[in-house]
């Protein structure tokens, strides 16, 4: 079965937009656990716009599950993680400007700046993933460097539609079954949402879908533990 991976960004998102020290990600976290969730995802950005450092020290003390650390090869960030220990991290591009992760992570292109980073946090005993357009070449660059998983970027297919998206579930099934016979292990995320998931889930060999922003805006609605109920229930009907 695949698994469900929460993403807990704008719950800090709406904490900052005040300063506050509310609403509270442990207590997030929690309502997302009890739903069923494998583990919790948070972003630890160099710009710190949601999650800040003292999240990522309070949630490894309170989590009952796992946590997927999102960051860029940045130094303090890198720090944090050997520190900290998540289970695991996913590595990411990152530029202040976007609103969120636009793109993959250009393994292929920065091979020798990421080849010790990867090493340095496996050696502490954290899974490491990297966060790829569905690419061959970026692919075959992950495993070339020793990351063990990789996370396909869905982004660009839940933004369009039609042939388009067709087109691009194509893609990310054909890069999802050359991670497997290298022997990597498969996640998979970015813009997933109630309505459009349901063809990701016959993507082979996936592991892991990482989904935060949609489940959090249903959350609006129906709260945080029925949202995370919502999205396991689809992907279990779906299997």
């Amino acid at each position: 079965m695949i698994r469900l991976g929460v993403n807990i960004d704008h719950v800090a998102t709406l904490r900052q937009a005040r300063r506050t020290d509310y609403p509270s990600l442990p207590e997030a976290a929690a309502l997302c656990e009890r739903a069923g969730a494998y583990g919790i995802t948070i972003h630890l950005r160099e710009d710190r716009r949601h999650i800040q450092d003292a999240d990522v020290y309070a949630l490894r003390k309170t989590l009952a599950t796992r946590m997927n650390l999102e960051m860029a090869n940045h130094p303090d960030i890198v720090a944090v993680a050997l520190e900290v220990k998540p289970e695991e991290v996913c590595m990411v591009p990152e530029r202040r400007q976007e609103l969120t992760t636009e793109g993959g992570l250009d393994v292929a292109g920065q091979r020798d700046a990421l080849t010790p980073v990867v090493a340095a946090l496996r050696a502490a005993g954290i899974t490491v993933s990297l966060f790829i357009d569905p690419d061959a070449r970026q692919v075959e660059a992950a495993a070339a460097i020793g990351a063990p998983t990789i996370e396909l970027h869905t982004g660009a297919y839940a933004d369009r539609a039609g042939a388009a998206r067709a087109q691009e579930l194509a893609r990310l099934t054909e890069a999802a079954q050359r991670a497997h016979a290298l022997g990597l292990v498969v996640n998979a995320g970015h813009g997933l949402s109630l309505e459009n998931v349901d063809s990701v889930l016959a993507i082979p060999h996936l592991d892991t879908l990482n989904i935060g922003h949609s489940i959090v805006c249903r959350a609006l609605f129906v709260g945080l533990e029925q949202a995370t109920r919502e999205m396991l229930d689809k992907l279990q009907r779906q299997q």
